[in-house]
């Protein structure tokens, strides 16, 4: 997976045999190699992430809600639990029992011994009640209430003395007395004891009926009494009644059982007395929100934790019971615990057999990417991609199999269909393997979800070869959905030996179905991260080959302006390598797009290459020794680089202009260097071969493989001036064979059998474009109007193509 697999760099014939590599010289090479070293230290840290990820010196807690429980479930050990019913039900009572605080300011009680002397002032003034102003005769009673409602429940019997006028005769008579002048002195008596009747609820104070209804407060709730600016240590603690004016007046209370010791409060104004208070007082407590919040959040923190204890082999789960939340609580408290009990020495002993694991895991799929994906192999951007998407896929999946869902297969999914359009099925198929195993290891350890996981990713991959719409990535997720419900089932009914029950298990089956569902939501996060994904890997979808073959993207149009010639020669090869392609199994889309753009380069010195020149024109390249001849024509793959990348074009077409000509020779300029420099041993230097070669790199894919061929024998059969099937069959072998013995297919996978078919296909498709063509001659009225016209002309022949 560190590049040990890549090709050694190609050396020259001239070199002599070497000393045999010995294992030492070997990994002293290797030691020296900081790219691989690199590449060697990324995939360490990759490994050591990934068992982070999957908390590897945890055991799997294997139960989740939802699942049947079938023969019950017993302890495995001796573990005690925290009662969470019974702790919060403790905490409940706790907060309960905190008094609700109130801030007691008494100051609007503070004016009533001098309202009531103003209002006895008034009845002694007078002598008829008609003469009391509206506001003292209600105050004391006496007007007539419209209703039995209206009366104060306490002065009821004040009403039922008799008219308004007899009330306020018995009430100005205790006033006054029998001697007006004694009034004054009267007055002033009853309004000293009144002052000190109403003290207890100066000092307790008054609660409004509103914070009593809104507070839901019953009679029997504590209720902590704090002056206004004192600390909550001053407080007294009363019940509701102490605070409620009607409460305290009845005989019951602290201002009813008093009336005794106030003689000049006599008892047949104690009703009118009574009414004027519940007239003319305000409440004076004010609910304190936030005191109390903190005093009732102080008693539940002071509130010990419930516990309950579980003996080895009770019963946690009951037999044929489903597993719900709060059976699922009990059981992870006993994992938690089990944990626990596990020492270092143990947790070491299983980090070390997981990382085995992982290093086997990781050996199987590097021996294929160093095989076949040497992009992952060799490229550091891309071994870190893929290194990231195992990690996190990893990571997010053991997260969310918590989920009641099973939402694992949701990012599983997705990097398997990310690893299948960006690399080929293959690597998909291994690293979907490597995940879910991974995945059931660290989450369940059931082999029936390995056996759902599996079996719906592959479903996936399948049909999943290329991708030529986005409608592809949803069908596949659809089958792939389909496979998820059919296996979960299935596993259940081989479980339960019964198609009835779990038909009958309506949960299981939702939960079935919206694992289902979930496949498709990966489909089409796949869907919708597509050019994400082409810019992360580096790769192109068939979509975007499409969007690219449009004639009129802006570089095609500079190539059909600029360089006409090379834009047909374009055409036409792309038409030969798609074929080509297609004929040994290879993306043939990507070769005709790829062909498209081979040759962009050409555009910036057009008149440099043959197929740009007329007829007429003389050739530049005759004014310039072979040497700068060369430097233009290989000038043109860096130059279509430069253009491509400053278009935006995606790197597998970048390749096809980089590897359209290998490292292959220049042969018409290198041989005129070589005449140039015959009998000049001084200049033997400039005609060396390194000098007329194309930079490269060879061919690194089947496609760019096949253009390569494709593009060497269109060009080639242009030269030919009578191009016959035996004279193109003959031109494309000798091409061919001349590519495959300087070595220009060693890296791009393609055997002897794909390069027959290819040399075939060639010839069929150049055959195709330079068939002969049969000669007609004119007709006889023409040839007749010719000779009239001059008998000097000779007769012409037209060709068509039959």
């Amino acid at each position: 997976m560190f590049g040990l697999g890549q090709k050694r760099r190609r050396v020259s014939k001239s070199v002599g045999l070497s000393r045999p590599e010995t294992l030492r010289s070997r990994l002293l090479n290797l030691l020296h190699n900081q790219s691989l070293q690199l590449r060697f230290g990324i995939s360490m840290v990759a490994i050591v992430l990934l068992m982070v990820a999957l908390q590897s010196w945890k055991a799997p807690f294997s139960y989740r809600q939802g699942d049947y429980a079938e023969h019950g479930i017993a302890a495995k050990i001796e573990f005690e639990r925290i009662d969470v019913e019974g702790t919060e039900l403790a905490k409940q009572r706790a907060e309960d029992a905190v008094p609700l605080v109130f801030r007691n300011n008494p100051r609007a009680l503070e004016s009533l011994p001098e309202e009531l002397r103003a209002s006895l002032g008034e009845l002694a003034a007078v002598q008829s009640v008609d003469q009391v102003s509206l506001r003292t005769r209600s105050d004391f009673g006496l007007i007539d209430p419209a209703t039995d409602e209206e009366k104060n429940i306490q002065a009821a019997e004040w009403y039922d003395v008799g008219s308004p006028k007899e009330r306020f005769a018995i009430l100005r008579a205790a006033i006054v007395g029998p001697d007006m002048k004694m009034a004054e002195t009267r007055i002033e008596s009853m309004v000293d004891e009144f002052g000190e009747f109403i003290q207890p609820i100066m000092d307790t104070g008054i609660i409004s009926a509103e914070v009593v209804r809104k507070r839901d407060i019953t009679p029997d709730k504590r209720l902590l009494i704090v002056k206004e600016d004192d600390d909550l240590e001053t407080g007294r603690t009363v019940l509701l009644p102490r605070v409620r004016l009607q409460d305290q007046l009845n005989e019951a209370g602290q201002m009813g059982y008093s009336w005794e010791i106030f003689h000049t409060l006599k008892p047949q104004i104690r009703p009118a007395i009574v009414n004027w208070l519940l007239e003319r007082v305000s409440p004076t407590l004010r609910y304190d929100q936030a005191a109390t919040t903190t005093e009732k959040a102080f008693a539940r923190d002071q509130v010990d934790p419930r516990l309950e204890r579980y003996m080895k082999g009770d019963l946690l789960v009951n037999p044929q019971e489903v597993i719900d939340e709060k059976r699922l609580a009990l059981l992870e408290d006993e994992y938690k615990a089990a944990e626990k009990e596990i020492g270092n020495g143990a947790r070491l002993t299983r980090m070390g057999v997981v990382l085995v694991m992982i290093l086997v895991l990781t050996l199987l799929n590097g021996f294929y990417i160093i095989k076949n994906e040497p992009r992952i192999a060799n490229d550091e951007r891309y071994l870190i991609t893929f290194w990231v998407a195992i990690i996190a896929t990893a990571y997010i999946g053991r997260i969310v199999s918590f989920d009641p869902l099973r939402a694992e297969i949701v990012p599983l999914m997705t990097t398997v269909l990310l690893l299948s359009v960006a690399y080929n099925q293959i690597l998909a198929t291994i690293t979907a393997f490597s995940l879910a195993l991974l995945l059931t290891m660290s989450t369940t350890g059931q082999f029936n979800q390995f056996l759902v996981l599996m079996s719906t990713v592959t479903a996936a991959i399948i049909p999943l070869k290329r991708v030529s719409s986005r409608s592809t990535l949803i069908k596949t997720s659809s089958l792939s959905a389909l496979t998820y419900f059919v296996v979960g089932c299935g596993i259940a009914i081989i479980e339960n030996q019964s198609i009835s029950e779990v038909l009958q298990d309506t949960q299981f089956l939702v939960m079935n179905a919206k694992g289902a569902v979930l496949c498709l939501v990966a489909g089409y996060l796949v869907a919708g991260s597509l050019p994400f994904i082409e810019n992360a890997f580096g790769v192109v979808t068939d979509m975007t080959l499409l969007e690219l073959s449009d004639p009129s993207h802006p570089l095609l149009q500079d190539l059909v302006r600029r360089a006409p010639g090379t834009y047909n020669h374009s055409i036409a090869v792309s038409s030969i390598a798609e074929t080509a392609a297609e004929r040994i199994g290879a993306n043939g889309l990507l070769a005709r797009v790829g062909a498209y753009f081979h040759d962009i380069g050409k555009m910036l010195k057009p008149q440099y290459f043959i197929e740009n020149i007329q007829d007429s024109s003389q050739s530049l390249h005759n004014q310039l020794n072979p040497a700068m001849s060369t430097l233009i024509i290989i000038g043109h793959v860096k130059d279509g680089v430069d253009l491509a990348k400053q278009y935006g074009l995606p790197q597998p077409l970048i390749d096809f202009i980089e590897q359209h000509h290998g490292t292959t020779l220049v042969e018409y300029f290198f041989r005129e260097a070589t005449k140039q420099v015959e009998g000049q041993p001084d200049h033997k230097t400039d005609a060396e071969e390194a000098s007329f070669r194309y930079p490269g790199p060879k061919p690194q894919t089947p496609e760019t493989g096949v253009m390569m061929i494709a593009d060497a024998c269109e060009s080639a059969c242009r030269t030919l001036t009578e191009p016959t099937p035996k004279r193109i069959e003959s031109l494309v072998d000798g091409i061919v064979m001349r590519r495959l013995l300087d070595g220009q297919f060693d890296e791009c996978k393609l055997n002897m059998s794909d390069i027959r078919k290819i040399q075939d296909s060639v010839i069929k498709s150049l055959i195709g474009i330079y068939h002969g063509r049969i000669k007609y001659p004119d007709a006889p009225d023409a040839k007749k109007k010719n000779d009239v016209r001059d008998p000097s002309v000779k007769q012409s022949t037209v060709t068509a193509s039959p």
